[in-house]
């Protein structure tokens, strides 16, 4: 494993030729650019604009240059508010290239999904999401283990089989 200082994800997608997949298994983040988003949300403000902007550029980039970007993403129903919000502004994601799913946690076994979040880059390197206590985001680990990377392979396509497209999903859960 490779401890990742810093902010590694411009390099990392750089460096992708072929796919980059995410898998998102929490109901919450403490993303501290999403906290006044957030906010608003929950108080019934009007979005101002793109909650982050400088990621979406990241994802036009990578995409541009004929890289696949997508995540499946495992969430409670109905969506915790923070869900909901996420929700609210995926289409900055989507617009941008980033074919983003959904998987309601009920329709996976415990023993289908792992604990953490990933990023996998071409079918071999695997970046591991690490959170602090509270959910806020800390420096992420990586590795290219074939098994892990084969582990990652496996549930990626396990669930995406079981996904549903974002615009279907949000026509169901948008309004929650």
């Amino acid at each position: 494993m490779q401890l990742r200082q810093g902010d590694p994800w411009p390099d990392l997608f750089r460096a992708c030729q072929h796919e980059a997949f995410h898998l998102e298994l929490r109901d919450s983040y403490a993303e501290p650019y999403e906290s006044e988003p957030f906010r608003r949300f929950l108080e019934g403000e009007p979005e101002l604009s793109d909650p982050s902007p400088e990621w979406r550029a990241l994802v036009r980039e990578t995409t541009a240059r004929g890289v696949a970007m997508s995540r499946v993403r495992v969430v409670t129903v109905p969506l915790t508010d923070y869900q909901r919000w996420l929700l609210s502004v995926t289409h900055y994601n989507v617009d941008a290239g980033d074919d983003i799913r959904y998987v309601p946690r009920h329709l996976v076994k415990g023993d289908d999904v792992p604990q953490d979040d990933w990023w996998l880059f071409d079918g071999q390197l695997v970046v591991f999401n690490v959170s602090d206590e509270e959910g806020k985001p800390t420096d992420p680990v990586s590795t290219t283990d074939p098994g892990i990377a084969e582990y990652c392979r496996t549930v990626k396509q396990r669930l995406w089989q079981l996904a549903t497209p974002f615009a279907e999903f949000n026509g169901v859960h948008g309004g929650q």
